[in-house]
């Protein structure tokens, strides 16, 4: 595979970081930054836990980012989120308002925050957060506690233009999640739906480490071309495609 290099995926960006903000986390964005430019990235978004999660940042937290630089120690920073889905209609705990205001809009479900539903409830969920014209990325929805239904709800991703995470925690924080996680893979390669490659970093040495996704694509024979966030290149024209949100100059 193309995209592997000494046996490891090669990444310019990683677009699901956490730091000291999400008190379980437990480095500063200096620190965090600082390390992504020795692992060799170009460029990371700054994604801190949305307010449902019990010890995540205040709103305000994100209506802030604002406040950091564009270029930190040479590696660009983008802003972000990642939201909690809340009810099974989709509704996220981060306001339309505030997820226009950033770069970057994660969805997800996270065991504690909302009861699983059915299969068929997971999946209207996540319809909807596609259609959230300020989410760009369902993330780590392998859990087989939150099943749905893949070909429906990556189907209607590409015809969003919608993308799919995969996280490399999966592979070692979330094991029970692997299979699912192989198996959407799989579907968005069979549908040709664009995905993004990231740490889901906790803390910065986790950063520039994918051993667990290479050795899944290398599997798979997964095409590089479909991992949006490989290069800044390829990141970039997907960003600045977004309808009605401001381009970003790199």
């Amino acid at each position: 595979m193309e995209g592997v290099k000494n046996n490891m995926l090669y990444m310019e960006t990683d677009l699901h970081t956490h730091t000291i903000a999400s008190d379980h986390a437990y480095c500063t964005l200096l620190e965090m930054v600082s390390y992504a430019k020795e692992a060799g990235l170009k460029l990371i978004a700054t994604t801190d836990h949305a307010p449902a999660i019990g010890d995540a940042p205040h709103i305000w937290h994100f209506h802030n980012l604002k406040a950091i630089p564009r270029k930190v120690f040479g590696v660009y920073v983008l802003r972000g989120v990642e939201a909690n889905i809340i009810a099974a209609d989709g509704t996220l705990d981060v306001d339309e308002h505030t997820l226009k205001m950033l770069d970057i809009g994660i969805a997800s479900y996270h065991g504690g925050i909302f009861q699983p539903g059915t299969v068929a409830q997971n999946t209207e969920a996540y319809l909807k957060i596609l259609e959230n014209p300020y989410i760009d990325f369902i993330a780590h929805s392998g859990s087989p506690d939150f099943a749905y239904d893949y070909d429906v709800v990556l189907k209607r991703a590409r015809e969003l233009g919608k993308l799919i995470e995969i996280n490399e925690h999966t592979f070692s924080v979330r094991r029970r999640n692997v299979e699912n996680c192989k198996t959407i893979a799989k579907k968005c390669m069979e549908y040709g739906v664009g995905v993004v490659v990231n740490t889901d970093a906790h803390i910065c040495f986790d950063m520039g480490h994918y051993e667990g996704t290479t050795a899944m694509f290398a599997e798979l024979g997964f095409p590089e071309e479909l991992i949006v966030n490989q290069t800044v290149d390829r990141l970039m024209a997907y960003l600045n495609s977004r309808p009605g949100r401001e381009k970003i100059e790199f």
